[in-house]
């Protein structure tokens, strides 16, 4: 197993496109700034980026981007996960030639398999790559604490886990009751429960780019022992995001590329279609939050 050194706050940066739904490459340049600026702990690439919509020469371009332009600062995370051991192999090892410091895998969900299948899909990944892995625990495939404790004992690379299923504070605490030091625990989710997640044990959180500077104060106080002014950021900055955006569907693209248009870190708030547009109400909804945070 590699040493765990990847903690704290670690966004999931969003693709920012132009009009005709091209790579706005200048305006990722200015994202990835405005994280770092913010003392974020680390940048990941994965479903948050819409990756799921991106060609083959899109993904490509979007990691050498990101890996160029973070040139060290911070460890860059890129989600090489796909429905086939074969593709995900491949988008690993491009992922690492590119300059990445790490890999988050998701399991095969498409066509759910069973324990020893998705074993048996880390286990070849593992074997053709040489930097850290987070597995990635979703609600289409979930990964059990005894699935995740013999994946890390089994694989030299496995050193993470980002857990995303429900409840996710008690599965937080199973992950870490069952791993001990075996793995670093990270929470998902937008980082919703980064709180009840921290006093579980978690290491990090892997929330949304749009509030780093909030997450990371979140962060730094709990660190530091007054939970109770980290309770009152966490809910008085990000709770508020964090219940809107998971309203419906794909909300939340449209709700943090919104704000960061408004913040001027990105030109447009284009979402990849197929995407469902908000609604009128929950349009003036974003709006209203959108104008309620940009002027805290």
């Amino acid at each position: 197993m590699i040493a765990s050194t990847i903690t704290g706050v670690v966004p999931i940066l969003i693709t920012p496109f132009d009009s005709q739904g091209r790579i706005d490459v200048d305006s990722l340049q200015n994202l990835i700034d405005f994280n770092i600026n913010s003392g974020v702990h680390g940048i990941g690439i994965a479903n948050g980026s819409e990756i799921f919509k991106l060609n083959e020469s899109e993904r490509k371009l979007v990691t050498k981007i990101v890996v160029d332009h973070v040139a060290g600062r911070v460890p860059v995370i890129i989600n090489t996960g796909a429905h086939g051991t074969a593709l995900a192999i491949q988008y690993s090892k491009l992922a690492q030639e590119q300059g990445a410091d790490g890999l988050m895998i998701i399991p095969p969900h498409f066509f759910p398999v069973g324990t020893k299948q998705v074993a048996d899909y880390y286990e070849a990944i593992d074997s053709e790559i040489t930097i850290p892995i987070f597995l990635q625990d979703i609600p289409q495939s979930p990964i059990s604490p005894s699935l995740a404790l013999e994946l890390a004992k089994k694989c030299k690379n496995i050193s993470y886990i980002k857990v995303e299923t429900s409840p996710i504070a008690t599965k937080v605490f199973q992950m870490v009751d069952a791993t001990k030091d075996e793995l670093t625990i990270f929470g998902g989710a937008g980082g919703s429960y980064f709180i009840e997640e921290m006093r579980r044990g978690a290491k990090g959180t892997m929330p949304f780019c749009s509030q780093p500077k909030e997450f990371v104060e979140v962060w730094n106080l709990f660190q530091n022992g007054d939970e109770e002014e980290a309770i009152n950021i966490f809910n008085k900055f990000i709770v508020p995001m964090s219940r809107l955006e998971i309203q419906t569907n794909d909300l939340c693209y449209h709700l943090h590329k919104q704000f960061l248009v408004k913040l001027g870190v990105i030109k447009t708030s284009h979402v990849c279609g197929p995407t469902m547009l908000p609604d009128p109400i929950s349009q003036s909804e974003i709006d209203e939050m959108i104008e309620l945070m940009s002027n805290k």
